[in-house]
C-alpha cells in the first residue's frame, strides 16, 4: 500500500496521487504522471508543505464515509460540513490541493469528535476487544490444531488435474450472516503433493548466536548480487516495563509453533514467502491507484492479459499510456524493462519492522512495544493513512488503543493486514497464537474490520507455514479467526464463493467490484475479499495467485504481496517460484528500516526461522 507521498503537490487532486517518496528515479518514465512533476510537497503559492493523511478538512470527509459504512448516521455532520463549504475527501490523493481556512479546519476537528461519539449498530457483530473477538469466534482463536469437521469437497473450475479443491463452506444466500462461529480448522494431515526443492550442502541455518546466521550459499539463482552481512540480533535484555492494562491478548505459552526454527523445510518455505511477497508487491506497484479498466487495457495492449508476467510499456500505444499513466514513483523500478532488485515499499518495510519487533521483544510483545519500536525505527514520512494518524497520536501523547481511534478515519483500511505475515511465519501450525500477535500489533492503528483482516492473514499464514495444508485449508483457518457476522467475514465468504463459481477470473473481479466498489480502494473489506478470491481461484499456483490478486485492482501492490507470500509458502521452496519472477529481484531488498537495506531474502528467512524457534 503506497497511497501517496508524505507531501503532495497541489496538482495531486487532479490526477492519481504520488506514491511514497522513497524511490530515486534517475529518469522520467514514458507514460507516467511524474515525468514532468514539480518537487514533491512544495506549494506553487507559498513553497509550503502539504502533509498528506493528516489534514482535518480531509479526514472529516473520510470519516463521513466511514460512518455511513458502519451504520452510523452522518447526515447532520454532512449537512453542517457542506453548508460551511467543506469538500468531499480526495478520492485517491492523500490531501486536498490547498489548506482550508481556519474556521473550516476548526469545524472539521469538531465534527470528527462528534462523529466518534455516534454508536454503530454493527458493534454486536463486530467486536472490539480481544475477549469479545474470541467469544465471537469460539474456539477458533483459542485452540490451535484441533481437528475440523469434514468439509464437503466442491469441484473447482481451476483445480489442478488429480486434485480435489475445497473451499470454505459458502453461507446460505449471498448476503447471509450465519449466527454461529465457524469450526476451528486445522492443517490437513497429509503432506502437500508437491516436490520440495533442495539446497546445496551446508545451506541450513547456522547455529543461533548473537552474530546471526550466515547467508545461504547458492543464491545465484536470484541473479548476481553482493550479499549483505548478516545482522546481529538485538540483545535479549530486560524488557521495558509497561504500566497499566491495555486489554490486549497475552503472549504465547507453549504453542504448536515452537521448535521449528531450524527445520530445513520451514527455512525453504520462509525464503519462498519473502520472495513471493516481494514479487507480488513489485508486480502491483506500477498499476497502483489505476482504475480496473486501465489495468486491463495496459496489460492487453502488451499482450499480457490474462496477466501472466511483469507489466511493460513496450508496445503500449502512447495515447493509452497518457490515458492511464503508470504510478509515477513506482514505474521507474517496477516495469519489466527496469526491475533491478526489490525497491523499497511499505509492504516489505512492515514485515521487516515486525521481524525486528520479535527480535527485540519476543512473541510476548505488547502494543506499547510496537509503538516504541516505531518511534525508534520508523521514519514518520514512511507511514501512511492509519499508520500516520496513529504515529501523530503517539506524538500528541495518546496511548493505545486511543492511537487507533482519535481522528483516524482510516482505521478499517488495509494497513494492519500488510503487517500480519510475520506473525504467521513465526507460528507455524499455531493460527491462534499468530492471530493473537496480529491483534496486539494491529490495535496500535486499526479497529474492527481493519483488525480482522490482520487476524485472517496471520491465521491463514500460520497454517500454510506447516507445509501440510492446501490453500483452501489455509483460507478456512483464516476465516475461522474472523468474527463470523462481521462485514469482513461476509466479504471473504463472497469472494471464495465467486471464485468457485466462475471459470474465468475477470467475472469474479467484476462481481467483487459490483458488490464492494462503494468502499475506498484501500479499505480492508474489498481488498481482503479480492485476496481470498484470487487465492481460491488460483488453487495454490504461484503465478496465478499473484497475477489474479493484482489484476483485480484496488490496492494492487498490497494484494499482490499478501497473495504472493502465502503462495510462496505453499510452493515450499524459492526454487519452485518461476525464474522470471525471482531472478529480477537479485536477492536484494531496498529499505530505510535501519540495518536491513540490501539484505537478501535467504538471510531474512534465517532470521525469521530464528524467531519461529523462540518461545
Amino acid at each position: 500500500m503506497t497511497p501517496s507521498s508524505p507531501t503532495d503537490p497541489p496538482a495531486a487532486a487532479a490526477r492519481p496521487a504520488a506514491d511514497v517518496a522513497r524511490q530515486r528515479p534517475d529518469r522520467p518514465v514514458p507514460g507516467t504522471a511524474g515525468a514532468d512533476r514539480r518537487p514533491t510537497g512544495r506549494s506553487a503559492e507559498a513553497g509550503g508543505v502539504r502533509l498528506t493523511w493528516a489534514q482535518p478538512e480531509d479526514l472529516v470527509g473520510h470519516e463521513l464515509r466511514q460512518a455511513a459504512e458502519d451504520g452510523r448516521d452522518p447526515g447532520p455532520a454532512l449537512t453542517a460540513w457542506s453548508a460551511a463549504g467543506g469538500h468531499p475527501a480526495p478520492e485517491r490523493a492523500g490531501a486536498s490541493p490547498a489548506p482550508a481556512p481556519p474556521h473550516l479546519r476548526a469545524l472539521a476537528a469538531r465534527l470528527l469528535d462528534e462523529l466518534a461519539l455516534l454508536p454503530s449498530p454493527l458493534s454486536a457483530d463486530e467486536p472490539a476487544s480481544w475477549a469479545a473477538v474470541v467469544a465471537a469466534c469460539g474456539q477458533a482463536v483459542t485452540t490451535a490444531g484441533s481437528p475440523a469437521p469434514p468439509v464437503p469437497a466442491t469441484a473447482h473450475p481451476n483445480a489442478h488435474p488429480g486434485r480435489t479443491a475445497t473451499g470454505p463452506a459458502p453461507a446460505a444466500g449471498s448476503g447471509s450472516r450465519p449466527g454461529r462461529a465457524p469450526a476451528s480448522p486445522a492443517p490437513e494431515a497429509g503432506p502437500a503433493a508437491r516436490a520440495r526443492g533442495r539446497r546445496p550442502a551446508g545451506s541450513g541455518p547456522a547455529a543461533a548466536s548473537g552474530a546471526g546466521p550466515a547467508p545461504v550459499p547458492g543464491g545465484a539463482r536470484h541473479g548476481p548480487a553482493s550479499r549483505p552481512q548478516a545482522m546481529a540480533r538485538p540483545g535479549a535484555g530486560a524488557r521495558e516495563v509497561v504500566t497499566g492494562s491495555e486489554g490486549f491478548p497475552p503472549g504465547p505459552g507453549h504453542g504448536h509453533g515452537q521448535g521449528h526454527g531450524h527445520d530445513h523445510g520451514l527455512l525453504l518455505r520462509l525464503e519462498a514467502a519473502w520472495v513471493g511477497r516481494a514479487v507480488g508487491c513489485l508486480l502491483g506497484k506500477p498499476v497502483e491507484k489505476l482504475p480496473l479498466e486501465g489495468i486491463r487495457a495496459l496489460a492487453r495492449a502488451a499482450g499480457n492479459w490474462p496477466l501472466d508476467d511483469w507489466f511493460t510499456a513496450r508496445g503500449v500505444p502512447a495515447e493509452l499510456l497518457a490515458a492511464h499513466p503508470w504510478n509515477r514513483r513506482s514505474a521507474a523500478t517496477s516495469l519489466a524493462e527496469n526491475i533491478d532488485g526489490m525497491p523499497e515499499d511499505d509492504d516489505l518495510n512492515y514485515p521487516l519492522l515486525n521481524l525486528r519487533l520479535l527480535q527485540r521483544f519476543g512473541k510476548a510483545f505488547t502494543t506499547a512495544d510496537v509503538a516504541r519500536l516505531w518511534l525508534d525505527e520508523l521514519p514518520a514520512g514512511r507511514t501512511f493513512t492509519a499508520e500516520r494518524v496513529a504515529y501523530r497520536n503517539l506524538l500528541l501523547g495518546l496511548e493505545p488503543p486511543a492511537t487507533a481511534t482519535h481522528h483516524n478515519p482510516f482505521r478499517e483500511w488495509i494497513g494492519a493486514l500488510i503487517r500480519a505475515d510475520v506473525h504467521g511465519w513465526t507460528n507455524p501450525g499455531d493460527p491462534a497464537t499468530a492471530a493473537a500477535q496480529a491483534y496486539r500489533d494491529a490495535a496500535l492503528t486499526h479497529t474492527g474490520n481493519g483488525v480482522y483482516a490482520a487476524l485472517f492473514v496471520a491465521a491463514a499464514t500460520a497454517t500454510a507455514a506447516t507445509g501440510r495444508a492446501d490453500v483452501h485449508t489455509c483460507l478456512r483457518a483464516g476465516l475461522a479467526a474472523v468474527p463470523p457476522r462481521s462485514r469482513l467475514a461476509e466479504a471473504i465468504r463472497f469472494g471464495v464463493r465467486a471464485a468457485t463459481e466462475e471459470a474465468g477470473f475477470d467475472p469474479v473481479v467484476d462481481r467483487l467490484h459490483a458488490r464492494y466498489g462503494h468502499y475506498h480502494w484501500v479499505h480492508a473489506v474489498p481488498n481482503t475479499a479480492l485476496i481470498a478470491a484470487a487465492l481460491t481461484h488460483a488453487d495454490g499456483d504461484f503465478t496465478r495467485s499473484v497475477c489474479r490478486a493484482v489484476s483485480g485492482g484496488w490496492d494492487t501492490d498490497s494484494n499482490g504481496a499478501t497473495a504472493g507470500a502465502l503462495a510462496g509458502l505453499l510452493a515450499g521452496s524459492p526454487d519452485r517460484i518461476p525464474h522470471r519472477w525471482s531472478a529480477p529481484l537479485k536477492n536484494r531488498l531496498a529499505t530505510t528500516v535501519p540495518g536491513f537495506d540490501g539484505i537478501g531474502f535467504d538471510t531474512l528467512a534465517h532470521l525469521t526461522a530464528q524467531e519461529a524457534a523462540r518461545s
